[in-house]
């Protein structure tokens, strides 16, 4: 099936506007569900948890959409990666009722225009990139994954550089490669309590 992938474009003003006002940051994706929400409705949705980083987004924002190891439940085979490139597109907004994504529920969030995507379950693996990405100082094992635990991270300007690179060898224009992920993704299970499954 083709599905309809949108593609919002920005103000080339407001997207563009300066590069020293572009602030860069990884937008972080555990659940598959919401890796297809995201890229079916081209927009980001936030938790209720008060964060700094997403009350200070803005349009025109750099963002690289990174799935941890455990996104797609298979945390043997997969790795975490950079799987593409987008831009703020709106200001965030509280919604009027909240959305429910693999059970859990966002009550605010933002357009965005996805520029670049990899292949399903390709991307750019961070860990080989860690001892060069500065937004990650404490390079030990399992120490760097714990600054992922939240919706956003910023990094700094000579990292979004090397993510851009790195990430131009393995990525496509999102229409060539969203039909898969929006295809293969499959809801997370429910326990018979109504829980979501972890």
């Amino acid at each position: 099936p083709n599905h309809s992938f949108r593609s919002l474009r920005a103000r080339p003003a407001a997207r563009r506007a300066s590069v020293a006002n572009v602030t860069a940051y990884l937008l972080i994706l555990g659940e598959r569900e919401a890796v297809a929400w995201v890229l079916r409705e081209s927009r980001m949705a936030f938790p209720p948890t008060n964060r700094r980083e997403v009350d200070r987004l803005t349009v025109g924002d750099e963002l690289f959409l990174l799935t941890t190891r455990g996104c797609w439940h298979n945390p043997t085979r997969d790795r975490t990666r950079v799987i593409g490139r987008a831009w703020v597109a709106s200001p965030v907004e509280t919604y009027a009722e909240p959305v429910s994504i693999a059970g859990r529920d966002f009550t605010r969030g933002c357009a965005i225009e996805v520029e670049s995507l990899a292949p399903y379950l390709q991307g750019v693996e961070l860990a080989r990139l860690l001892p060069r990405l500065a937004a990650f100082p404490d390079k030990r094992a399992g120490a760097w994954s714990l600054r992922l635990r939240r919706p956003l991270l910023a990094v700094p300007t000579t990292d979004a550089d090397l993510l851009r690179t790195e990430l131009a060898k393995v990525a496509a224009a999102p229409g060539d490669v969203v039909d898969e992920y929006l295809d293969r993704i499959r809801p997370v299970r429910r326990a018979r309590s109504g829980a979501p499954a972890r």
